[in-house]
């Protein structure tokens, strides 16, 4: 809207920034080994961080204006929806090997081996029969 200095940079009125969120989200100054999953690091030491938009660090449904409009839905629903999905179903690998957590470059992120798993019922099928 208005010339601006960004990071030293002089930014002019009308230009569109586009954050690089992967080299955010994978930057050593501010994450401990970024290239290893490890959720728990957000019951620990980052479990101050929102995921709103408010911290930089983290940013997983954008912030600002540009924000997802879905993210108090999301927030809401995913807890519920991912403990059906572990509840109902057993997964595995072929072979029993381990997932390849390697992500792939790009703008959005990708994993660099495509994820192969076996999904099965964890009941009898009769009880997912809704015929009844």
């Amino acid at each position: 809207m208005e010339d601006c200095t960004v990071n030293g940079y002089r930014v002019s009125a009308g230009t569109w920034l586009i954050m690089n969120l992967y080299k955010i989200h994978h930057n050593p100054l501010i994450w401990a080994n970024p290239f290893e999953f490890q959720p728990e690091r957000f019951m620990t030491t980052h479990k101050d961080i929102d995921e709103r938009g408010q911290y930089f660090e983290l940013v997983p449904f954008g912030s600002g204006r540009r924000m997802c409009p879905g993210v108090s839905f999301s927030l809401q629903i995913l807890f519920f929806t991912l403990a059906n999905v572990l509840h109902w179903f057993e997964f595995e690998t072929p072979s029993n090997e381990a997932v390849d957590m390697r992500e792939a470059l790009g703008i959005t992120n990708s994993k660099a081996t495509p994820l192969e798993v076996h999904i099965t019922p964890r009941l009898p099928v009769f009880v997912y029969d809704t015929t009844n």
